[in-house]
């Protein structure tokens, strides 16, 4: 009995030690208008809802439509990225455009029918071929009711979203039905908000026949397509919400609610 001892205790000092290979992270890259930029966008607080181990990086930028992103070569920033993705596990791509491909916007507005849709459809088969996994985000809503039911002027290129998902199976987060739908629930002064800053006083009021504005008078920051801290909060958490429910086994990489309490000012 003593002699197997002996030689079990020979054999597991021989054994070779295996270290565990330490689990790779999560990527999340960002890419978007100023409804998902930083400062004007829900994108930031989005990354503030993962763990500190998670590499979350908004490139989302102001003004840009889903080919002046492209055209400017800031998507090659995100297949530079992509190329450089041993390190993590799965890098997500979250892509979210819509607001600038609107008609009126010279430089950046796209085709409905067929432009915006392939550029849409472009991005998810190169973030695929890199190695990445494409979320298509359909717009967020802007703010602005007539009467007492909200203008969805964005639900044709949220549908064009929809469609690009669906032939390439790819990823959806409905982000546009989703926001219109409680944004709708709250009513206009209550959305109102959600905005950059307060509603001044006389927004959206006629102007007054030939009043002269003052030379020098500050411009209000509020608007109802972008967001504040508040805005942010809401709808960075609703994205959060859909990635959990679409990709379970993210969640771990989500700060808890306690995390994020204990994390606020």
């Amino acid at each position: 009995m003593k002699h197997a001892a002996t030689l079990l205790s020979l054999s597991l000092l021989a054994a070779p030690a295996f270290a565990a290979s330490p689990v790779k992270p999560v990527r999340i890259i960002l890419v978007g208008d100023s409804t998902m930029a930083t400062r004007t966008g829900y994108g930031d607080a989005l990354c503030a809802r993962f763990q500190p181990g998670v590499s979350c990086i908004n490139l989302a930028r102001g003004g840009r439509s889903s080919g002046s992103f492209r055209a400017e070569g800031r998507w090659d920033e995100v297949q530079a990225l992509l190329k450089d993705g041993a390190s993590f596990s799965n890098t997500y791509v979250l892509l979210q455009f819509g607001h600038n491909d609107q008609p009126g916007k010279p430089g950046r507005s796209t085709d409905l029918v067929n432009q915006f849709p392939r550029n849409i459809d472009r991005y998810v088969a190169e973030t695929t071929a890199l190695g990445g996994v494409p979320v298509l985000v359909t717009p967020l809503t802007r703010r602005t009711f007539k009467g007492r039911y909200l203008k969805d002027d964005l639900a044709p290129w949220a549908a064009a979203t929809r469609r690009v998902a669906s032939e390439r199976k790819a990823a959806l987060i409905d982000l546009n039905a989703i926001s219109a739908a409680r944004v709708q629930q709250m009513g206009q002064d209550e959305a109102d908000t959600l905005a950059q800053a307060p509603r001044p006083a006389n927004y959206g009021a006629p102007a007054t026949p030939g009043a002269i504005e003052p030379q020098g008078a500050p411009k209000s920051a509020f608007d109802r397509t972008h967001v504040g801290e508040k805005g942010a909060a809401l709808f960075s958490g609703m994205v959060s919400t859909e990635l959990q429910r679409l990709f379970p086994g993210l969640t771990p990489s989500f700060r808890t609610a306690a995390q994020q309490t204990a994390s606020q000012p």
